[in-house]
């Protein structure tokens, strides 16, 4: 089991828990900590035993955004020192460290669900919008507030954001920079349910559960791709071209002949095949686009 030095990671019943743990700071985001979500990541991808990720925080915030422990400069790439510069360098621009851990995030293998348990302000919030399945607590608080720190939207944001509540509410959100409830999150559609502090992990896991009981683990890492890489898609036969490879890959594997029988037998499914062994390439033209 990895250990890191700003998350708390577990498995638990075929559940992985990635937990924000600079409780301090209120868990603040910090270089360390996008690397070692990134690392966390690759870690949940990599076992065959985690089915379902929760990400949470620990303490009274989920994630307080940017650790702002460097003052005025905290956003000025051009002062910091240059090893870690020349790091995210490309083409002459930084990389985000928000959008690093997004795209990361876009390209898990499992299902990933946040349990917002408190404060989720700038990439506490944007990092939560690459993620499947959002719930919140009723003491949750979101805010997109680049534009009171001088900022616009990270994270690929901007493109998630859109996808999830519509264009006028992702603007009217970023153009205010102001801090709104669980509730009103539910409402415009961020989040999928509120629950009481006490509820909200059991809620989670509930939902993971039946993930992890019920389905294949190939074909739902199939069904993510498919869902949130058709959202930029151009025309539905972008579609129509990638699971038709899909369905005549899975057709013939041992998870359908197993979802079938245990169906018609009436009894609960063991799926043989692996994500890290069995998970077909129905992508015939899918090609990441490079930063430059």
């Amino acid at each position: 089991m990895p250990t890191f030095e700003t998350l708390l990671y577990s498995v638990e019943d075929r559940i992985a828990t990635i937990t924000l743990n600079r409780p301090e700071k209120l868990n603040a985001f910090n270089t360390t900590m996008m690397k070692e979500m990134i690392a966390a990541f690759d870690e949940t991808d990599a076992d065959d035993n985690v089915r379902v990720v929760i990400v949470t925080g620990a303490g009274r915030a989920f994630c307080a955004g940017a650790d702002l422990s460097a003052g005025a400069e905290t956003f000025n790439y051009d002062a910091r020192e240059a090893v870690h510069r020349e790091a995210r360098m490309r083409d002459g621009v930084q990389r985000d460290g928000g959008g690093l851990l997004t795209l990361r995030i876009f390209e898990s293998l499992k299902p990933v669900i946040s349990a917002c348990n408190g404060a989720a302000v700038g990439v506490g919030v944007t990092m939560q919008l690459a993620m499947d399945i959002r719930l919140a607590s009723d003491t949750a608080r979101y805010g997109f507030v680049f534009a009171r720190r001088g900022l616009n939207p990270e994270a690929a944001s901007s493109w998630f954001l859109p996808h999830l509540v519509g264009v006028q509410t992702a603007l009217e959100w970023c153009y205010t920079g102001r801090i709104f409830p669980a509730s009103e999150a539910h409402e415009r559609g961020l989040v999928r349910s509120v629950h009481a502090p006490d509820d909200l992990l059991p809620a989670a896991k509930a939902i993971a559960r039946e993930i992890a009981d019920n389905t294949a683990p190939v074909s739902v890492a199939i069904t993510r791709q498919l869902i949130w890489r058709m959202a930029g898609a151009r025309h539905p036969m972008e579609a129509h071209q990638a699971d038709s490879r899909g369905i005549q890959s899975r057709g013939k594997a041992g998870d359908a002949r197993e979802g079938v029988t245990s169906f018609l037998e009436k009894r609960p499914p063991n799926y043989p095949d692996k994500v890290s062994k069995d998970l077909p390439d129905i992508w015939d033209h899918w090609t990441p686009p490079a930063f430059s």
